[in-house]
């Protein structure tokens, strides 16, 4: 026992001093991480051989890479083939998209709407909202694609693939203006102006010659010409000439008849002698009939002849050439008669008379305006007597010739008949 006690007395010496508290601690983890560093190295050890032993027989990754490309490839169409070889092709965006649309544009409508359907199956595949939204639907049969239905819709995307820039120089494409719609008073303005113009064309119409009359003034422009004088020639043609409303116009001495039709149409080419009343160069009463204002939608440029015969006065005078013979006629009497009033178609107090007559007031047929003259050259002492004298025609008549009817009255006529 003694020898055993000082063996082992240098290990427990109490003169030899003892590890502290710190270092202890820190030993004593030492050693544990160093347990437990190894412990994890042996088991990662162990399943990166068991991973390689699971693999052992597995092809390359870009063998796998290769063959995924493959069964790719086999499932596209001719068209997705063609567009992964032009984008794989190195060309130029521009160069892309011309030879796109140009393949494009050469297909059938079976192929352009195959194109489409590609299209609108691979945007569903990658949209979220598409997979959102989307509803099994039973499959059909190729055979039951009806293809022509989907014909104006292609069309349309058609015009909206990727053009080519156009020119710098090319004229700016024009856009519709949308101009902000009327206000209802304007629209009511608009139709009252409208309703206004319709009424004032359809009184113009009927009424025309009534407003336009009193601005007729026959040879205006000549007011202070005279209109004859010793020096001019004498016409071949029957004329009435009167200076004072500057008038020159011919007359119709060729109408056998009262009636007021064959009358009516004389008036177109001029003023009318009426018929069998006394002639240039004989006694008795010569009728002449004019009109003083017409519908300017009759036939005719005489409608206005005698539209300013109310400005004859006593005293002034007028002419008649007949048969290159002047006759001259001095006014004596004036008067507006009914016209009934036949009376004025047959001899006057005077041997050789000329009577003009006209409607008053112009653009009516009330009344009628009767303008006498006597005959003062040739020497009326020359004359022959009338042909048929006081059994004329004229002493016949029931009325006094006037304006042609007027539009609105040949369609009361036009209903009556």
């Amino acid at each position: 026992m003694p020898d055993d006690d000082h063996k082992h007395s240098g290990h427990f010496d109490a003169a030899m001093p003892l590890p502290d508290e710190v270092k202890i601690k820190r030993l004593t983890a030492a050693n544990e991480s160093s347990k437990s560093h190894g412990s994890q190295d042996a088991a990662a050890d162990l399943i990166r051989q068991r991973v390689e032993a699971a693999y052992a027989k597995a092809p390359a990754a870009a063998a796998e890479v290769d063959e995924v490309n493959q069964i790719a490839a086999a499932k596209q169409s001719k068209h997705q083939k063609f567009i992964d070889n032009l984008i794989n092709s190195g060309k130029s965006l521009p160069e892309i998209q011309a030879a796109w649309h140009e393949y494009y544009a050469g297909l059938t409508d079976h192929d352009k709407y195959q194109v489409w359907h590609e299209f609108y199956a691979e945007h569903e595949k990658n949209s979220r909202y598409g997979q959102a939204t989307k509803s099994p639907e039973p499959k059909r049969l190729a055979a039951q694609v009806d293809y022509r239905k989907h014909i104006k819709r292609v069309r349309e995307h058609v015009k909206k693939l990727p053009q080519l820039k156009a020119p710098a120089d090319s004229p700016p494409t024009s856009r519709p203006t949308h101009r902000p719609a009327a206000s209802p008073l304007h629209s009511l303005a608009f139709g009252l102006g409208i309703g206004m113009l319709v009424i004032v064309i359809f009184l113009f119409s009927f009424f025309n010659e009534r407003f336009i009359a009193p601005f007729i003034q026959p040879s205006r422009t000549v007011t202070n010409t005279p209109i004859i004088d010793e020096s001019t020639v004498i016409s071949p043609n029957p004329e009435i000439i009167i200076p004072k409303i500057n008038v020159e116009i011919p007359v119709i001495y060729t109408v056998p008849t009262i009636d007021p039709d064959a009358v009516e149409n004389a008036l177109e080419g001029g003023v009318v002698h009426y018929a069998d009343t006394a002639l240039p160069g004989q006694d008795g009463n010569l009728v002449i009939v004019g009109h003083s204002s017409n519908n300017i939608f009759n036939q005719g440029k005489y409608k206005f002849a005698f539209v300013l015969l109310s400005r004859l006065q006593s005293g002034d005078t007028f002419y008649l050439d007949k048969d290159g013979v002047r006759y001259t006629y001095q006014v004596y009497q004036k008067e507006i008669v009914d016209p009934n009033d036949v009376s004025v178609l047959g001899a006057q107090a005077k041997p050789a008379t000329a009577t003009l007559i006209t409607c008053d007031p112009p653009g009516t047929s009330n009344n009628r305006l009767v303008v006498v003259g006597q005959q003062i050259s040739p020497d009326p002492s020359a004359n022959i007597a009338a042909a048929s004298g006081d059994n004329s025609l004229a002493t016949k008549s029931a009325i006094i010739p006037g304006n042609s009817p007027t539009l609105w009255s040949r369609i009361v006529k036009w209903f009556e008949s």
